[in-house]
Order: C-alpha cells, then structure tokens, then sequence
C-alpha cells in the first residue's frame, strides 16, 4: 500500500454514534483515532483520571514515611506500639486515597 488515504463512510444509528462518542471520551480520544484503533486490534484503556499524579505523589510520600520508620526499627531491632500505630495509619491513608 502506497500510504493514498481511503475515506470510508458508515451509517450509524444514534443509540450507536452515542455509544462510540461515550467510548472516545472514555479513552480519551477523538472518534477517528479511536476508530483507527478499534480497526487494528488495539486494546482500548480508559484515559487514567487526572488525579493520577497527585494521588501517585501522595502514595509515594506516605510509603517513604513507612520507609523511614521500617529502617528504624531495623537499626533499634524492635518496633514501639507507637511506630506501629503510626504504619498503620499511613496504610489506611493510602487505602482511603486509593478508594477516593
């Protein structure tokens, strides 16, 4: 194939044209791309949401948290009622802004 363009129309009934609009905003796409893709096989993923960054920022902030307090208790070799408190805070921390 020498790359020449094909413009190929298709009919589409509104419950359909509304289905492939609902699927492109979902992905993240215009509906061309997305057609593309759906052509060759592509597995189509839903565009992560845009608290992504922030949410990955803040997971990573707590786990250095835990880090810290895990390489205490390594150098102490032993862990307080108070640092274990606090590890498990921060793991319901993450799990509530994971769940958000």
């Amino acid at each position: 194939m020498n790359g020449e363009k094909i413009k190929l129309t298709v009919r589409l009934s509104q419950k359909e044209h509304a289905h492939l609009q609902k699927q492109a905003a979902i992905a993240g796409l215009k509906m061309e791309p997305l057609i593309r893709k759906l052509i060759m096989g592509s597995d189509i993923q839903p565009r992560p949401p845009d608290e992504l960054p922030k949410l990955l920022r803040e997971i990573n902030y707590i786990g250095h948290n835990i880090n810290q307090i895990a390489h205490k208790v390594n150098a102490e070799d032993k862990a307080t009622l108070e640092q274990l408190f606090e590890v498990e805070r921060l793991l319901g921390e993450i799990y509530r802004e994971v769940k958000r």
